[in-house]
């Protein structure tokens, strides 16, 4: 499925805070994690034909071409299964000027990594345990060692590279496990590469549990700051704070994040802190923000649709159907928040989805507005990495919907 994404969705802050991003999954993992978060598309078994769609690398560039997103991300499952096509297709998106971004857990070979060397621009890495017991039992027979070495391999090679580590409650949390993960990081990296703590949601084969707690997710993040590590982040957490990155060398906040939202604060054009002038450690750091091409002018129907955040998604997938796959345009409005905030985006061609997600603490809901007749889904989303089907949502968490707007009665409250 593709859908219209947020950099910091795949746990990247430091290159192009807020860059829209194309995110892109498959079927299939070389893994078998039994607390997999998106287990519904990355065990087969489990696959619903229904939810599968078809593109071809053309198609891909083009629809970021029309729509004006700088970065395919391969995600959701791993893109490690399908290796051809994700070469074939980044190489083509570099030769049109759009950056790709690789988010894998990595049990890779050594050659398969050497050429995604040469056609991915940033790497996410998820590092899921500094444990090898923790790799033989819960992933389904994988090796720690193999991952480590192929981290180092791309940390050699220079390319954008941030480590993230997913927190399962009762099997990674220890302060013995964070400690150990925060000594290979400044021994194997060093202190400037970005390390992002992850809650997690009980799933798959995992349930008989809680999410990972706050507390914890807190704790992680101060102890890799006192050990040294310059960059650390946490994720899943709507929380002020927590995922703000600061200037290394006064301290002053360089962008603030919320959620899945980034906002430069004190960054001059050059990437320097405005207030000391120290270097930023951010690529690109306006790249996302550039002005992006609008659709055609259309009647947008006059009742919005309505999503209200709760407890357990503080983010939503939105999903279109326009029949043709023309350009699209949404209006998002947000509830609750004084003075009101709304924002505008274009889908179209392969791309049928986006994730919006709650920007402020206030913040109740939004408001959807589409052009006349076009169909519109809201699919819960339990986490950043979780992709939500229609299939798994009445499993996971109520609350799909599928309306038209402008119909009489389309107002959906979730």
């Amino acid at each position: 499925e593709a859908t219209l994404e947020f950099i910091e969705t795949e746990a990247v802050y430091h290159f192009r805070p807020g860059a829209k991003i194309l995110s892109l999954g498959n079927i299939g993992c070389m893994l078998s994690c039994d607390f997999c978060q998106n287990w519904r598309t990355s065990q087969v078994r489990h696959l619903d034909d229904r939810e599968v769609r078809h593109y071809s690398p053309h198609e891909i560039v083009e629809t970021c071409k029309n729509t004006g997103i700088d970065v395919i991300s391969w995600t959701y499952n791993d893109p490690v299964v399908w290796h051809e096509f994700v070469v074939e297709t980044s190489r083509l998106a570099q030769a049109n000027g759009i950056a790709t971004l690789y988010k894998s857990a990595f049990y890779i070979e050594p050659a398969a990594v050497e050429e995604l060397l040469d056609c991915i621009d940033i790497f996410s890495i998820s590092l899921k345990s500094m444990s090898e017991r923790f790799y033989r039992k819960f992933t389904g027979g994988a090796h720690l060692q193999p991952v480590l070495d192929m981290i180092k391999l791309v940390h050699r090679a220079g390319n954008h590279l941030e480590i993230s580590q997913l927190i399962v409650t009762g099997r990674n949390d220890s302060a013995e496990e964070i400690s150990t993960t925060n000594s290979w990081m400044l021994e194997n990296l060093g202190d400037s590469i970005p390390l992002h703590y992850v809650g997690f949601h009980p799933a798959y084969l995992y349930t008989n549990t809680t999410r990972t707690r706050p507390e914890v997710l807190r704790m992680a993040r101060e102890m890799a700051l006192s050990a040294g590590i310059k960059h650390c982040y946490v994720g899943n957490m709507f929380e002020e704070g927590i995922a703000d990155t600061h200037c290394t060398g006064c301290g002053a906040v360089t962008v603030a994040r919320f959620g899945l939202q980034a906002e430069i604060v004190g960054l001059e054009m050059d990437g320097r802190c405005a207030r000391c002038g120290m270097p930023g450690s951010i690529q690109d750091p306006f790249g996302g923000t550039a002005q992006k091409p609008e659709a055609a002018d259309v009647v947008l129907a006059d009742d919005p649709l309505e999503f209200f955040w709760h407890e357990e998604a503080q983010s939503v997938h939105i999903e279109i159907e326009n029949g043709d796959g023309s350009a699209c345009p949404l209006h998002i409005e947000r509830m609750g928040v004084t003075p009101s905030r709304s924002q505008d985006y274009v889908l179209g061609g392969i791309l049928q989805r986006i994730i919006v997600s709650k920007q402020t603490d206030g913040e109740t809901g939004i408001r959807v507005r589409a052009p006349e007749g076009t169909g519109v889904a809201f699919f819960p989303v339990l986490d950043r990495a979780h992709f939500p089907t229609s299939t798994n949502i009445g499993v996971e968490l109520a609350g799909y919907q599928r309306v038209s707007a402008g119909r009489e009665g389309g107002k959906s409250q979730c």
